[in-house]
């Protein structure tokens, strides 16, 4: 089987570090989804405006792949616990898929074919979309669902200490959307060093930070100059 893209989707992550780890986690965050000219047609979306939420079939960006392993440590167990692939969503499976349910905020009519904007996001910026399908309540939401070994950490967050000098640099609509993507502690999860930096790329800045006793104080924010290029 070959899967086409179909579109792309641009966020203001241009790194994976930092990005939810659920899709609509961070409700604010945007995205505009912009199709491939194949797709470039209102008719293959005549009706999408009628749903609200949306379906994402997407890949996973993994470097240079090795194979695949039966068990994962998921981040939010703290790095340490093994779990079944199949029993979580991390990128490392046989296949590099990614779902995503995302919050359909409107469609414009563009000269280059439909374009979709979307919240709750949890891709980085230009991740390629295979399909899209709408949400339907009657038939995907389960409200006996179980939360299985997740129970344990749906309601982590830090609390979040950030100068106004610093949150001032941000355009007014994405500063209390960048407090809670820190908030969601982008660190991984076994890394416990509170004299440790850490920095996430979000809308054109890089954001510095460390982490101590469950605060997460920005100490710096410059111009994000792309990915550093390990030697």
């Amino acid at each position: 089987m070959e899967l086409k893209v179909i579109a792309y989707i641009e966020t203001d992550f241009p790194e994976k570090f930092g990005i939810p780890r659920q899709s609509s986690i961070v409700k604010e965050l945007q995205g505009r989804i912009v199709f491939e000219p194949e797709y470039r047609t209102m008719d293959a979306i005549k009706g999408l405006e009628g749903f609200n939420y949306l379906w994402l079939l997407w890949e996973f960006e993994i470097p240079k792949r090795q194979g695949w392993s039966a068990t994962v440590k998921p981040p939010r167990l703290g790095g340490n616990t093994h779990m079944g692939v199949f029993a979580t969503r991390s990128p490392f499976r046989p296949n590099p898929i990614g779902l995503s349910s995302v919050k359909l905020e409107r469609i414009e009519e563009t000269p280059k074919g439909p374009v979709l904007y979307v919240s709750g996001v949890d891709l980085r910026d230009h991740t390629p979309i295979f399909d899209i399908k709408p949400y339907i309540p009657y038939s995907d939401l389960h409200e006996d669902a179980s939360y299985g070994f997740t129970k344990e950490v749906k309601d982590y967050s830090l609390t979040v200490e950030c100068e106004e000098k610093f949150l001032s640099l941000f355009p007014e609509e994405k500063r209390q959307t960048l407090l809670h993507v820190l908030a969601q502690d982008p660190r991984p999860s076994y890394q416990e060093d509170p004299t440790r930096q850490y920095g996430v790329a979000f809308a054109g800045w890089d954001v510095h930070f460390f982490v101590r006793e469950g605060v997460l104080t920005v100490t710096e924010v410059v111009p994000y100059q792309g990915p550093v290029k390990k030697s």
